[in-house]
């Protein structure tokens, strides 16, 4: 994770940083190992680090936090919907798929219940949780929940998420001091924040194992 940290903080340096962002966001609704709020975290501790972070200036070759924050959150409800729309036209190889799974058929009729009971918040924090904004985008789509119930809380939590990522690296770096102390404070509380909402989605939908 450190050489991974380091490779970011080379690239900080360069407008490529909102590209490579935006990026590992879109995915990692797929591939939910990609640590793109890491990377969040690490582009913020690069802004707050900047010439520009005691005068509010944002100099040539520092991100910007309000652009990182909307790139972050922009990609995020990109790749929900996408994720979102495949799953809608899963058709019956999807349903046969999760038909085989008592844990994954379990999974979608409870995730659908909450949805369907205007479960917003569910969304918000499954956008904290490892692979919770992958389960509730893909079964939002399954369950064929109406992309008007489902756009407005997924952008809501898209930007929370990437509010919540950019706040940790340039405010704790501004608190903290020292970059490495306030990074790894800052994905430290990412992770627990991350923790918390597995947590919650447990105790909203509980899934048995199969």
């Amino acid at each position: 994770m450190l050489e991974s940290v380091a490779k970011v903080g080379s690239l900080s340096g360069t407008p490529w940083i909102y590209a490579v962002v935006a990026l590992s966001v879109l995915l990692d609704v797929f591939l939910p190992v990609l640590p793109s709020g890491v990377l969040i975290v690490t582009a913020a501790t690069a802004a707050a680090a900047g010439s520009g972070a005691a005068t509010g200036h944002v100099p040539r070759g520092v991100p910007d936090i309000l652009a990182l924050t909307l790139c972050a959150a922009t990609a995020s409800v990109l790749g929900d919907l996408v994720a979102y729309r495949l799953a809608w036209r899963g058709g019956a190889r999807l349903d046969r798929a999760i038909a085989r799974s008592r844990r994954l058929s379990t999974a979608q009729e409870r995730l659908g219940a909450a949805l369907s009971r205007g479960g917003g918040a569910l969304v918000v924090v499954a956008r904290f949780a490892p692979a919770g904004r992958s389960v509730v985008s893909f079964s939002a789509g399954a369950t064929h929940r109406r992309v008007r119930e489902f756009l407005p809380w997924s952008a809501l939590a898209g930007l929370s998420w990437a509010t919540y990522s950019v706040v940790l690296g340039y405010f704790g770096t501004r608190w903290l001091g020292a970059a490495w102390l306030a990074t790894g404070v800052s994905v430290a509380a990412l992770f627990g924040a991350g923790a918390a909402a597995a947590y919650l989605m447990r105790r909203t939908v509980p899934v048995p194992e199969d």
